[in-house]
């Protein structure tokens, strides 16, 4: 199996006068304090200029699922990095009629951001499967991936990606039990989700009675 090319953190990243701008991008649904870890992880490690948040207006790859409302899912993630410094809510892909395609939304950081590198911020779980996304070859190519393994564990990716040449950063996240999955489950069956979303995010969920149908 062919390895993805390998980046440390300052290769590429310190050399040009334009810091790194980091893109965090998901459904959001809800966001919770694992998301806020590996955000600050990354704008910690990386040195990047900033982490914009991006909710995924139409997150095509979960359809046939329960997503909350864009305008929702984008107020919870104010209310999560709130007095974050490096932080900023993105609600491009809200705005976006049609599918929500991280490529796109990356060319447009391009031509906003001329000469910075865009580094995706992701999970385990969404490196596994970045091989299925829209344009899967051609994002590879235009951004740096930061990479959050399992606990004690390398990032891991598929077959098919492994095949594609990409850049890597490992971030080195602990184990974090907590999924949005879950939370929406408490919140159906009444139980306090303070500990996983923060106390601004559960009283945003518990002031607009959302995730009291399907978990």
């Amino acid at each position: 199996m062919t390895q993805p090319e390998g980046l440390s953190a300052e290769a590429g990243l310190e050399d040009g006068p334009v810091q790194p701008i980091g893109l965090f991008g998901g459904s959001f649904n809800p966001p919770h304090l694992a998301h806020l870890a590996l955000a600050r992880l990354a704008f910690e490690q990386l040195g990047l200029a900033k982490v914009l948040w991006v909710p995924a207006g139409q997150p095509w790859q979960k359809a046939g699922q329960e997503v909350s409302h864009g305008p929702h899912r984008a107020a919870m993630v104010a209310e999560l990095i709130a007095g974050e410094p490096g932080f900023a809510l993105d609600e491009r892909e809200i705005q976006r009629s049609g599918p929500s395609y991280t490529l796109v939304t990356v060319r447009q950081l391009q031509a906003e951001h001329p000469g910075a590198e865009i580094v995706l911020i992701i999970g385990q779980d969404q490196y596994a499967r970045l091989h299925t996304w829209h344009g899967a070859a051609e994002l590879l190519a235009a951004v740096t991936l930061a990479v959050a393994g399992r606990e004690g564990q390398a990032p891991e990716p598929s077959e098919v990606l492994a095949g594609l040449p990409h850049r890597i950063m490992p971030l080195p996240l602990p184990r974090l039990d907590i999924s949005s999955t879950q939370i929406r489950a408490r919140v159906k069956a009444g139980e306090p989700v303070d500990s996983l979303v923060g106390t601004r995010v559960a009283r945003y969920i518990d002031h607009h009675h959302l995730y009291q149908g399907t978990p």
